[in-house]
């Protein structure tokens, strides 16, 4: 069997050409076998300067440096691929642009986030669900060393505050940007179940709370310092531990063995209902910013 051909879609992050380098050389210190990016399509949009700004530079890397195909739609690119790679930084465009993939009933990877608003990503799990199109997207911050297997599989996790960097664009939905990968930090050890959010901001900081429907408080706490790194502190029923995100192995290497092996079987190791429920997070995160601080219920 020969390697999973890979189309990419939207060449206007870094993140292409740092999963590029790990899918398709073999002298990469950190090669993941069995897939391969043959074909792209840039895609980008007006709405945001990080996507608006980069596509063009990006496209170039992705087509003279590494070689591989540029297509001028999505559904060219689809006609002989065996999976996806969806990474337009904007969130805003993935069900536009899910709708299109989900044509070819092949496995697709949204890169973070999902959506810009649970409405879009309830309508992406419909779709999904719908054509029975596998779908899996994270944070590869989820993946790092440093944070994953803190707690033990039989310890209870009271509580969870994650943390790290949080900056806030003025043409991207709040904390749909960065927020994204607290939020997702968070809920691999809380879990499903979040019924309502609040958020806390000043220049410096965001704080946003969620409260379970056990009764548990979960956390995350986004800092715009010259500290970089993300991690957690769990409060288990075994005591306390601590973790941050390590930079090696890249968290990006980590999370695509399990990309790949989700293309290979069509099996997220994320169930999609917590993904979308990270989106309900991070919509009533905005919400309750807009509101003043005021505690806002998940949508549903």
């Amino acid at each position: 069997m020969g390697d999973i051909r890979i189309g990419m879609v939207g060449l206007d992050t870094s993140h292409c050409e740092a999963f590029v380098s790990v899918l398709n050389y073999e002298d990469n210190p950190h090669f993941v076998g069995g897939a391969r990016v043959v074909g792209a399509y840039p895609g980008g949009s007006e709405l945001c300067a990080v996507s608006r700004d980069r596509v063009e530079g990006f496209t170039q890397t992705i087509r003279d440096k590494h070689g591989i195909a540029i297509c001028d739609s999505i559904e060219r690119l689809g006609e002989d691929m065996d999976a996806f790679l969806l990474h337009s930084v904007d969130g805003r465009q993935h069900l536009e642009q899910f709708q299109v993939l989900a044509q070819f009933g092949k496995p697709v990877f949204m890169d973070k986030p999902l959506a810009c608003s649970f409405a879009d990503a309830q309508r992406i799990g419909e779709i999904a669900a719908g054509g029975n199109v596998p779908v899996m997207s994270a944070s590869s911050i989820r993946f790092s060393a440093g944070v994953t297997d803190l707690a033990a599989p039989d310890d209870e996790v009271g509580s969870c505050e994650a943390f790290g960097t949080m900056p806030i664009l003025d043409d991207y939905p709040t904390y749909f940007w960065y927020g994204v990968h607290g939020a997702d930090l968070l809920f691999s050890y809380m879990g499903r179940g979040c019924r309502t959010v609040q958020a806390v901001h000043s220049e410096d900081m965001d704080l946003l709370v969620g409260v379970w429907e056990d009764g548990r408080v979960g956390t995350v706490r986004g800092t715009r310092f010259s500290d970089y790194h993300f991690g957690c502190t769990l409060f288990c029923k075994s005591g306390t531990v601590h973790g941050r995100a390590a930079d090696e192995p890249p968290a990006h290497a980590i999370m695509l063995k399990d990309i790949v092996r989700f293309f290979q079987s069509g099996a997220s190791p994320i169930p999609i209902e917590e993904t979308l429920e990270v989106m309900a997070f991070l919509d009533a995160a905005g919400q309750s910013l807009a509101a003043g601080g005021k505690r806002v219920p998940l949508p549903r």
